[in-house]
């Protein structure tokens, strides 16, 4: 870190406080060049997730959107709000984890069926009859029957 009176580049960390939530980190600094004490702030950069959609047209990743898609899949399902929150968290955290910025919302799509299909499988069908749009019964019929194999 650079000094602001000097211009030294090297300094120890005095102090380490969370702030604002612990959404940032101040710190006081001792410059080794001049041992004049100044603060800093680190915050956490955040690279948005861009979403690709079917239609090739792209939008800012959101949560609250994926969150309420699966909460109308498991509406009078016995699946806790926090277990559903939990399944939301790990599909945001692989997301912001991996080295892809952007992502289709095929791949956020089978994330969020794989996640429901472990906390309820009839929530994991209605969330896979609306997503993959059934046309008939028989492509219904054909999803239920992977299901049941994969159960035995």
């Amino acid at each position: 870190m650079k000094c602001p009176f000097c211009g030294f580049e090297e300094s120890k960390v005095i102090d380490s406080r969370p702030t604002d939530e612990g959404e940032r980190i101040r710190r006081r600094r001792e410059c080794m060049g001049c041992a004049k004490r100044f603060t800093t702030y680190e915050i956490i950069e955040s690279v948005p997730v861009i979403v690709v959609k079917k239609d090739r047209s792209r939008e800012v990743f959101d949560r609250n959107k994926l969150f309420n898609g699966m909460l109308r899949a498991c509406e009078k399902r016995p699946v806790s709000l926090d277990a559903l929150e939990r399944a939301v968290d790990s599909i945001e955290n692989a997301l912001q984890n991996s080295l892809d910025r952007e992502v289709t919302s095929v791949r956020i799509g089978e994330m969020a069926m794989d996640r429901l299909k472990e906390l309820d499988e009839v929530a994991y069908v209605r969330f896979a009859s609306v997503y993959r749009q059934f046309k008939d019964i028989n492509t219904f019929m054909e999803e239920l029957a992977k299901l049941l194999d994969n159960r035995s």
